[in-house]
Parts: structure tokens; C-alpha cells; sequence
């Protein structure tokens, strides 16, 4: 063991690797419901040729690899469930270029979501990314890698829809160019090449560990107003968010239930932001949304909140701070949530289920989703806050978790970013080919077995 220490102090230097207890223990765990899972040893490359010698020595030891981001993915993923090296991503942080005509930026993999925005605005104002709800230490890589989602999703997916091309370095060392960038000097997009990018897209760092990667780059509009569509009947609910989308003129859609405070109690929130390049479009869009929802209004069922400006400034916030302030209701620094994908049509269900898992469990809850892609699908996200520090308070969040994951499936969601235990919930429900193939990919590229193993395992 002393010997894969000096070995890997060799490549990255003595400061970027530990085996002690401390870094030990902080890289066992992440702020969701998950038990810990030690590291024997925790490793911060700094270039792609050091993660290729780290991968290369994990081989010939047979020692697992887990990858890891911004460590804030709250399921688990890239905890050491099997021991070995925790490969942390953020010294890997550089922005290597914006294309600003082609609207794209090419960035490693370990650079933050706030790294990104603050250097777009500084250098190139006109221009932003999709912004995920989460801190600004979390990684554009690992959020890519996982499906994420933000706060332009609505009008462009997922943001690995957004993804133009990545450098990986495969469990056996090869590094390999997936994208434009393997035949083009320039990261401009997936096609019109055969699209390797699915054998990275949401395998939890199982097929190798991404350490470039370019990324779809958005108007950065001078204008920028929300609504915020207001009813108390869930059923209303998915017409109302079909006819948002289907103007086609927001960015973001995101409704969102809580029972505190008390004014938000039992009705459904609809917030629909959208930006402009002057004031007159400004008003244009929000007059073509207000129309798309007149019939509710008209039958006063339905209605737009009065914003106050200090509480449309949060609204407008990428990413909104006050989820954040959310997270830590409980004190104690635990949070954890079910994302669903599913489509639109089940949001009632989803709602009312979410409530009733609450209600048993004696949770927190808040409940939500955002929409995808014109309305093609919802993340709808079941949010449970607990206290760390009162561990009959994260059994209860860790079974709610259960019962919302086995509920999204019952219904026809499929959780998001899943834990180690609703990975085996959904392999159980996937056609028996398909978790073949899965296995027949992993065995592929990774012949040891040893990259994030515990994760996606059908055998």
C-alpha cells in the first residue's frame, strides 16, 4: 500500500495525495442519506497525461477509481464504495477557449459552474451557459455527466443535450476524442460523426473519467422578467404548463409546491422566465404567455402572482439562492432529493404522491419540477432536508427517498442521478437486453473492473 502512495505522489507531487484519515473521512461521504465508504487514497491531477498514468497504475494494481466532481451530486455517487483512489477533478479547472460566433466553450472538466459564469461575464457578457440549481462549486463535468439540468433547459434539454464533444481518458489508459474535436480543430458539435458521447452520458464515471469537454454557449439577453402562474388544482397543472411551452419564448419553466410559508400552502406555482434585447420584446413575450393562459384566468381558476420587486430578484437568480436556503431547513447540513423524468402528463400524480411519502415518513418536504426540452419530459424532484446530526432524522429522509424512488418507477418516471439502491430499482425493471448490453459495454471498456465499481452492476 506504502508503494501506490509513492507512486502516486510521484505523479501529482507529495501536496496532491493523501492517505490519512482526515481527507479520508471528508471524501467518504456528500451531504445526502448514503453511509460512507472510505478511500485508501485520495489523488488531485492536474493535467490529462497525470490522470492517464493514475488510471494506468489503478490497472495494474486492480485498484478501483472513483471520479469525482464537486462531490455535491447528494446521492452517492462518488463515494468509495469499494475502496481505493478517489480521483478529485477540481485542480483540473482551466477555461480553454469561448468561441463566441460559434457559441460554444471548451473547458476541463473539473472547472465550476461558478468559474464559468463569472469568466463569461467579465470577458464575454453577451454570452451564457445553463446554470444548474445547485452551489457554484459544483463541476460542469460531473452536472453533464449526470443529466443535469438549469435554468435554460426548458428551451434546450438536458445539459448533455448541450454537450458539443469531451477528451476521456478509457479504464485502460487510452486517452480518445469523442465529437467534432476528433477529426476538427474545432469543438462545434457531435455530429455528424457516429455519437460515442452515450458511453459516458450517464454511466457515473463506470466507463472512464472525462477531463475536457465543450459545452453550448446561450444569448446573454439585457432584459429578463419572470411570471409566476398561480392555481390549487393539480390536475390543471400539465395543460398549463403544455401551453407555457408551446409559445416557445421562455428559457426556464419550473413550478414548485411547499407547504411554507404559509401564503404558498396547498397551491401549485408556475414560474415562466424569459429575457429580451429590448424592453418592447420583453413586453411582446410576456403578453404572448399571459395569452396562452387567458382560459384560466378568464374562470378564475387559475391567475400571475403580484411580484414585489425584492421577491421577483430572487426568481430571476441562476442559481436561486433560496433553493439553497432550503436545503439546510433542517440544520445539520443534510439534503437529498428524488428527480423524476418523467413526462408532463403525470404531474398530478407525482404531487400528490409526493405529499402522502411526507405525510407517512414524517418528513420536510418541497416538491417541484422543471421542464425539458418544450415541455418533452419534467425532472420533478421530491426534496427531503434532514438533520445529520439527529440520525432518527436521516432514517427518515433515507426511507422517504426509498418510497419516492419506487414510486417514480410505479408510475413510469425513472429516478435521476440515482443512489446505489435505486440503480438496482431500475435495473430490476429494465428489459433484460438492455442490461446485457450494459453489461457487455462495461466489460468492454473496462476489462478490471475497476472504475466506480459498486454503480450500475447487473451482474
Amino acid at each position: 500500500m506504502e508503494d501506490v502512495y509513492k507512486e502516486l505522489a510521484e505523479i501529482v507531487g507529495p501536496a496532491y495525495v493523501s492517505n490519512q484519515p482526515e481527507e479520508r473521512f471528508m471524501y467518504s461521504r456528500d451531504p445526502g442519506t448514503m453511509e460512507p465508504h472510505e478511500p485508501d487514497y485520495v489523488v488531485l491531477p492536474a493535467t490529462t497525461d497525470e490522470v492517464q498514468k493514475i488510471v494506468l497504475l489503478a490497472n495494474r494494481r486492480k485498484i478501483p477509481l472513483v471520479p469525482m466532481g464537486g462531490g455535491l451530486v447528494l446521492s452517492g455517487l462518488s463515494r468509495p464504495l469499494r475502496g481505493g483512489i478517489v480521483l478529485d477533478m477540481k485542480r483540473m479547472n482551466r477555461i480553454l477557449e469561448v468561441n463566441e460566433k460559434s457559441r460554444y466553450a471548451l473547458v476541463e472538466a473539473g472547472t465550476s459552474q461558478g468559474m464559468l459564469q463569472a469568466y463569461l461575464k467579465k470577458n464575454h457578457p453577451t454570452l451564457k451557459h445553463s446554470v444548474p440549481d445547485s452551489p457554484p462549486m459544483a463541476t460542469i463535468g460531473g452536472n453533464i455527466l449526470i443529466h443535469g439540468s438549469g435554468h435554460l433547459s426548458h428551451a434546450a434539454g438536458f445539459h448533455s443535450d448541450m454537450l458539443n464533444g469531451m477528451e476521456v481518458v478509457l479504464p485502460t489508459g487510452e486517452v480518445v476524442k469523442i465529437g467534432s474535436c476528433s477529426t476538427s480543430p474545432y469543438w462545434f458539435g457531435r455530429a455528424p460523426l457516429p455519437d460515442l458521447a452515450g458511453l459516458f452520458l450517464g454511466w457515473f464515471g463506470t466507463t472512464g473519467v472525462v477531463t475536457k469537454l465543450a459545452i453550448k454557449l446561450y444569448p446573454n439577453r439585457p432584459y429578463q422578467d419572470v411570471g409566476v402562474f398561480v392555481t390549487e388544482d393539480p390536475e390543471l397543472v400539465p395543460e398549463v404548463l403544455y401551453q407555457a411551452s408551446g409559445v416557445q419564448v421562455a428559457e426556464d419553466i419550473t413550478a414548485w409546491m411547499t407547504p411554507k410559508p404559509d401564503w404558498a400552502k396547498g397551491f401549485q406555482h408556475v414560474n415562466i422566465n424569459y429575457t429580451a434585447d429590448t424592453q418592447e420584446e420583453l413586453i411582446w413575450k410576456r403578453n404572448l404567455i399571459r395569452a396562452s393562459l387567458k382560459k384560466w384566468i378568464d374562470r378564475k381558476v387559475g391567475g400571475f402572482l403580484p411580484l414585489p420587486p425584492p421577491m421577483k430578484k430572487n426568481f430571476l437568480e441562476a442559481p436561486q439562492t433560496t433553493l439553497a436556503q432550503f436545503a439546510d431547513v433542517r440544520k445539520g447540513g443534510g439534503f437529498e432529493y428524488v428527480g423524476g423524468i418523467m413526462p408532463i402528463d403525470l404531474f398530478p400524480k407525482a404531487y400528490r404522491a409526493g405529499i402522502e411519502i411526507a405525510a407517512r415518513q414524517g418528513t420536510t418536504y418541497s416538491t417541484g419540477a422543471r421542464i425539458i426540452g418544450l415541455g418533452h419530459c419534467m425532472m420533478f424532484f421530491f426534496a427531503y432536508p434532514f438533520n445529520r446530526a439527529d440520525e432518527a432524522d436521516v432514517d427518515r429522509a433515507r426511507r422517504a427517498l426509498e418510497e419516492t424512488n419506487r414510486e417514480v418507477l410505479e408510475m413510469g418516471g425513472i429516478p435521476w442521478k440515482a443512489e446505489a439502491p435505486a440503480q438496482k430499482q431500475i435495473i430490476g425493471r429494465m428489459d433484460p437486453h438492455t442490461r446485457d448490453l450494459i453489461n457487455r459495454v462495461r466489460s468492454m471498456l473496462d476489462p478490471q473492473g475497476i472504475m466506480n465499481p459498486g454503480n450500475w452492476e447487473v451482474r
